[in-house]
Parts: C-alpha cells; sequence; structure tokens
C-alpha cells in the first residue's frame, strides 16, 4: 500500500500504524490528508479509528479496506460517510483512480461494492457516536464503564442507548443486539 500511494504522485506517506490505537495517535500527531484504514485491526476497529479520526482530523480524508463482503457492513461504511471504500481484491488500476479522486476532495466506492449495495435494504443510520457506544455495549461494559471510556456522562450514554433502542425498534439490550447483529453491524469480527 506505500508503495502504491507514494507512485500516485500525489501524496507522501507520513507515517504507518500496526493497529487501530496507533492509527489514532498517528493521525492525531501529523493529521494527515489522507487515511489509509483496515477494518479489522487490533485494540482498536476500524470503525472506531474513523470515529475518532474523524472528531481529532476532520480534514483528514479516509479511505476503507476490507476483506468484509456484506452488503451491510458496506452500506454501514457509505452512510457514516467515509471517503473511499474498496475491498481488498480491488485491482490496481481501479484502486490507483478511487484514491486519486479521494485526494482531489471527492468520495469513491469500488464498483463491486456498489453492485453489491444496489437493491440492499435500509438500515438505520447511525451517528458515529451512536457506532462507538453500540460497539461498547456488545462488549458488554455498563454505562458507566463506557462513560469513562468515552469521558462522557453516563446520562449522555443513556441519550445514546434510547436512540440505539429508538432506530432499531426495540426494548431492551438483548434486543439491541440482536437486531444490531442480524443488521451486519459487527461483520468486521468474522472475516471471510
Amino acid at each position: 500500500m506505500r508503495v502504491l500511494v507514494e507512485s500516485l504522485g500525489a501524496a507522501d506517506v507520513v507515517a504507518e500504524a500496526q493497529d487501530g490505537l496507533e492509527a489514532i495517535a498517528l493521525c492525531r500527531k501529523h493529521k494527515p490528508d489522507l487515511l489509509v484504514l483496515d477494518v479489522g485491526m487490533p485494540h482498536a476497529n476500524g470503525s472506531e479509528v474513523f470515529a475518532d479520526v474523524r472528531r481529532w482530523s476532520p480534514e483528514t480524508r479516509i479511505a476503507v479496506f476490507t476483506g468484509f463482503t456484506s452488503t451491510d457492513m458496506l452500506a454501514d461504511w457509505v452512510a457514516a460517510g467515509v471517503d473511499g471504500l474498496f475491498l481488498k481484491s480491488c485491482a490496481e488500476e481501479e484502486l490507483k483512480r478511487g484514491l486519486i479522486l479521494i485526494l482531489s476532495g471527492g468520495k469513491y466506492v469500488m464498483s463491486d461494492i456498489s453492485e453489491r449495495l444496489r437493491g440492499s435494504p435500509d438500515r438505520p443510520e447511525l451517528t458515529d457516536r451512536e457506532r462507538e457506544v453500540l460497539a461498547l455495549i456488545a462488549t458488554g461494559l455498563t454505562t458507566k464503564q463506557i462513560g469513562d471510556r468515552l469521558s462522557i456522562s453516563p446520562k449522555t450514554i443513556e441519550k445514546h442507548r434510547g436512540a440505539l433502542f429508538e432506530k432499531f425498534e426495540v426494548g431492551s439490550v438483548a434486543a439491541l443486539l440482536t437486531a444490531s447483529f442480524k443488521a451486519g453491524m459487527f461483520d468486521y469480527l468474522v472475516q471471510t
């Protein structure tokens, strides 16, 4: 990926991260023009990194690469507002075209992904914070623990939890987790 990005002539690689936490730290430090993000990373997954980078470096363009092919998960990335979305099987020429468009301010969704998304059912649109809260609920954290982890009050966590219940049309955490798993919100845990 480093060689490909450098071959574009439109960007220099300023840093590489081994995991999600390092990616967040490096983006805070460098505020890059482009972040090439893998969905399945240790310590902080792609959606956690995406949300944090959007908060700390909103000008950074984000291109997501994934081996996951669930239309629900791919639709979730598009709905989140990612600047580019590619499968890891993407041909080099299409990848170059897409990255150049992203660097020039556009958005790009790989053609295979666009085809998969045509005709896919509607899903609840979640904010970045709602995605974070949902992911932490799924790990079994309490409201207080989630608040501590995200540095926000338990009352605010309850507000996000209520919004999630409303969007998924459920009334309990168990039902929320069932509905969110069925909607493919956690497909990143099962890469093919």
